[in-house]
């Protein structure tokens, strides 16, 4: 049997540094409508103490390179929650580039065979692949896939802003880049 393909590596550190700080991408944004929707959910967004200690008590570096652009929600959304959880510790390092920066890479990162951002890549102090999140919260993912699977991926979409709208905090979404967070400062399985 022949042995698949096997992917080429890809030089995480040269991507992260080709990457924008928050406040460059932000300053870079296409849209000053969509950059002040950004700004203002950020300002809304808020860790809890057990979260903010958590980013504040981090060992070693992890980083994180974002696929993400501002034209869409969930990048609206979720962007401001990745750059909260940075502000809380200086240990989380995030880069932001666009998915035309390296295809290459976001080609690896599509959901369920589609373009979705935003994509959170999380590498750890000796940039190592850990794990990838994106472009929502896994339950909201599953909406879309059981959406996509019926043909009815307009009222997936409807329970999917339902569920935003119960999570003004987005509580989810923080508990899920925490535990990545948590996988990439490990030091033993």
């Amino acid at each position: 049997m022949p042995r698949p393909a096997t992917l080429p590596l890809i030089d995480w550190k040269d991507v992260f540094d080709s990457g924008l700080t928050y406040d460059a991408w932000l300053a870079a944004a296409e849209s000053a409508e969509q950059r002040g929707k950004i700004e203002v959910q950020r300002a809304a967004l808020a860790l809890d103490p057990q979260a903010a200690g958590f980013m504040a008590a981090l060992p070693r570096p992890v980083h994180v390179v974002a696929i993400a652009e501002d034209w869409c929600g969930d990048v609206v959304r979720h962007a401001p929650v990745l750059q909260r959880l940075a502000e809380a510790g200086s240990n989380l390092k995030v880069r932001y580039l666009s998915r035309e920066q390296h295809p290459d890479v976001f080609v690896r990162f599509l959901t369920n065979g589609g373009e979705a951002i935003p994509k959170f890549i999380f590498l750890s102090d000796r940039f190592v692949e850990c794990g990838n999140w994106g472009p929502m919260p896994n339950s909201c993912k599953e909406l879309i896939a059981r959406g996509k699977a019926c043909g009815d991926v307009a009222a997936a979409r409807k329970k999917v802003a339902a569920r935003y709208q119960q999570d003004p905090v987005c509580r989810e979404v923080v508990a899920e880049l925490l535990q990545l967070v948590d996988i990439a400062v490990s030091r033993e399985p």
